[in-house]
């Protein structure tokens, strides 16, 4: 994991006992967004409900808000209106989020970081962490990918191998 501005944020394991504490009010950050960011797969939703809660904040995923905005799933958007169609919706979901007056913890999907106005505000709007893994892992935690556009056509990790290549330096620089 990467982080512009310190430590990296991780979750604690599951049975640390960590899970019972919440930081003072003045701990729980310099007000600013916490945005995760990564491949699918990488635990950007899971973490960042965990991290919303454990840092008392609200948590947004960009993808849920196109969802809840459109009426229909990611997947029914590329198939019905194209990637091109899903993207816009993404940057308005994006700015949005990054809108919040209040400090929140933001998962961005997967592709946010190809355009290069999302990677602005994200990058103005709060401390960005890249959460990264293997993509053999990846794929494990994606399954067959048949909810995910981007690995119809071919196996889910080579299909991840390619997008890694694709984007890698995309979420290192914004984070």
């Amino acid at each position: 994991m990467n982080g512009r501005e310190g430590s990296p944020v991780a979750p604690e394991p599951e049975g640390s006992g960590g899970g019972a504490s919440r930081p003072a009010p003045e701990q729980r950050g310099s007000g600013r967004h916490l945005v995760l960011v990564g491949l699918m797969g990488a635990g950007k939703t899971t973490v960042g409900r965990r991290l919303a809660e454990r840092m008392d904040r609200p948590f947004v995923d960009t993808d849920e808000l196109v969802e809840a905005l459109t009426g229909r799933s990611v997947s029914e958007i590329f198939a019905t209106d194209g990637e091109g169609t899903f993207r816009d919706l993404e940057r308005g979901a994006v700015a949005d989020a990054c809108a919040a007056p209040d400090p929140i913890v933001i998962a961005c999907g997967g592709g946010a970081v190809l355009d290069a106005t999302n990677r602005a505000r994200l990058r103005a709007a709060g401390f960005v962490v890249w959460l990264q893994a293997a993509t053999e892992r990846l794929a494990a935690r994606v399954g067959g990918g048949d909810d995910r556009p981007l690995l119809q056509g071919g196996a889910a990790q080579t299909q991840l191998e390619r997008l890694a290549a694709l984007r890698s330096d995309l979420y290192e620089a914004v984070a």
